[in-house]
């Protein structure tokens, strides 16, 4: 466009037109290509301002994400020492466990297994005042009196949830 508009100057410059209306046109085309011209950079500008602003939008979207990137990472590597520690401690229970179930007579330990089984992961339960901690059931006082009575090496068990009553000094006996 700037080249045309050059070309015809030039031509207009030169006099080489040789009508006053090839005169008359050649102005009105150069007006035109010169507000052409002007819409033209116009937009360019526009553009280039819109692109300016999507630039740092991005950049500051790319901050954002660095950012949650870095939470992402540290809650990842927090996740992953907690998990080391669990497996462990599951280690070290699991070590635990194996040498109490050698002590413990193989008939209880096939009753605890049993139901372990079908509550759940949990076989037995603590009995801590007067409540079962496996269903959080307060046992009827008659259940309590027939616990009290039974031996200390009795295996007693839960009315609502079956499960193996565990008893200390804080069952409420």
């Amino acid at each position: 466009m700037r080249q045309r508009a050059a070309r015809d100057q030039k031509r207009l410059d030169s006099g080489a037109v040789s009508s006053p209306k090839d005169l008359e046109n050649l102005q009105h085309e150069i007006a035109s290509l010169a507000k052409r011209q002007g819409d033209l950079e116009d937009i360019v500008l526009e553009v280039m301002e819109r692109r300016e602003s999507a630039q740092e939008r991005v950049a500051e979207l790319t901050e954002r994400v660095a950012s949650v990137q870095s939470k992402i990472d540290d809650a990842t590597a927090r996740r992953d020492a907690a998990l080391e520690e669990i497996d462990g401690e599951a280690a070290s229970v699991g070590k635990e466990r194996e040498v109490v179930a050698g002590s413990v007579p193989a008939d209880l330990l096939k009753l605890y297994e049993k139901l372990r089984e079908q509550q759940g992961g949990v076989g037995a339960a603590k009995l801590y005042a007067r409540t079962c901690q496996g269903c959080r059931q307060e046992l009827a006082i008659t259940e309590l009196n027939e616990i009290r009575q039974a031996a200390p090496d009795t295996v007693v068990r839960c009315e609502n949830c079956r499960r193996i009553l565990v008893r200390t000094a804080e069952s409420g006996l």
